[in-house]
């Protein structure tokens, strides 16, 4: 047993390298992209990885890792995204209502549609969309195309979505989304 734990790498490194648990859901690479520092023997070359983490039930987080492997950056990714998740509410596989989600100079417009439309999205928006569970709906990307913001903008989006109970709560209306039910009961009663 202590040989083990001999053996275990130490520093920020070993954090990234343990075996993980089994999965919460679906994990998704969206972008891979190669970085360089120019020094003085040359060129370093590094990656940095966008991934996507969901649930496919209304959770979903997004992150992105740096390492100078292409491995080690998604390993990160996948780490801070598990630890960054939103969870938003999804009403019959659509979103709950229209919203526009902003981050930097990207955002992101999206809107409910009626069943069998289909996710219809650019690319990372769409990852993001299909890793949540939502299977309905309309999204259109507007300002910067870079895929690190867009991905961004529609977590932020996500985060905006309230429920019609939770709007009602907010609103003090509880009670009136009651007593219209009631009548309604009874009008199908007679």
């Amino acid at each position: 047993m202590t040989n083990e734990i001999r053996k275990e790498a130490k520093g920020k490194k070993a954090e990234f390298q343990k075996v993980k648990p089994a999965t919460e859901g679906k994990t998704t690479v969206i972008h891979v992209a190669r970085t360089a520092k120019v020094v003085k023997g040359g060129k370093r070359f590094g990656f940095r990885a966008l991934v996507v983490i969901g649930n496919g039930d209304g959770k979903v987080g997004v992150a992105i890792g740096k390492a100078n492997q292409v491995q080690l950056a998604i390993g990160k990714a996948e780490t801070h995204a598990r630890r960054n998740t939103v969870t938003f509410p999804i009403v019959g596989g659509t979103i709950p209502h229209e919203v526009i989600g902003r981050f930097g100079a990207a955002s992101v417009w999206m809107k409910p549609a009626a069943p069998g439309t289909g996710v219809i999205a650019g690319a990372g928006v769409r990852l993001v969309l299909e890793a949540a569970g939502i299977k309905d709906v309309l999204a259109k990307s507007l300002g910067s195309t870079n895929p690190c913001n867009l991905v961004y903008a529609t977590l932020e989006a996500l985060k905006l979505l309230k429920s019609k109970e939770a709007v009602n709560a907010i609103r003090g209306k509880a009670e009136a989304v009651k007593a219209e039910e009631k009548p309604a009961a009874e009008v199908a009663a007679n």
